[in-house]
């Protein structure tokens, strides 16, 4: 079984273009959803999140308030580095077990999406890497929009991770996703098309 890493910054549309291969026929494993899980009330990453950063971060409800935690992180590298270490190995370590029941289903390829897959070093969990690139001005323009926050903020987001171009020398594949979303879908049909190609010359 291929596992192909889908991976971009924030904001350049990462959710979009999965959406586009499910349609596709694609099994994804999306690291936000397992983020999301892992973070839950009860979970021990949740208890760890509490412990280090505070009842701040906590909702009325008991849930984690992950946008109090986001603008703790964005704000502080030190933080960040802090969160980096209780999170993603749990994400890492659900995400593995993911393919590898997928892997035992027989399923050909899997994408996992993953924002930080090449600054985290995850690299080798992946045979290739699909990059969801868009421009600077792009990027900027779609998180002030998306996130309701100023150009200043948002820059100090995308700070916070390895810049597209720099991600791009890592990348097997790109996928453009600055223009329309027309765009976009055309040209990952056209890259699933390929794979599937790929894919049958490899079993012959």
């Amino acid at each position: 079984m291929k596992v192909i890493g889908l991976t971009g910054g924030i904001a350049s549309g990462k959710s979009f273009v999965a959406t586009i291969l499910e349609s596709c026929g694609a099994v994804v494993v999306d690291a936000d959803l397992l983020a999301r899980e892992v973070v839950k009330l009860g979970e021990p990453a949740y208890r760890a999140i509490v412990e280090t950063f505070g009842e701040g971060v906590v909702q009325q409800d008991g849930a984690l308030d992950r946008k109090a935690l986001g603008r703790i992180v964005f704000a502080d590298s030190a933080a960040r580095k802090v969160l980096e270490e209780l999170t993603p190995p749990v994400i890492a370590e659900r995400a593995a077990a993911r393919i590898e029941r997928e892997r035992s289903r027989g399923t050909p390829v899997v994408f996992y999406m993953v924002p930080l897959l090449i600054e985290a070093g995850l690299t080798s969990m992946v045979d290739e890497i699909w990059l969801v690139f868009v421009t600077r001005e792009v990027q900027v323009e779609r998180l002030m929009k998306r996130d309701t926050i100023s150009q200043e903020e948002a820059l100090r987001k995308m700070a916070a991770q390895m810049p597209l171009h720099e991600k791009a020398a890592y990348a097997d594949v790109i996928i453009d996703n600055s223009g329309l979303p027309e765009e976009t879908a055309r040209c990952v049909k056209t890259e699933w098309k390929l794979l599937q190609e790929r894919l049958s010359s490899a079993e012959g």
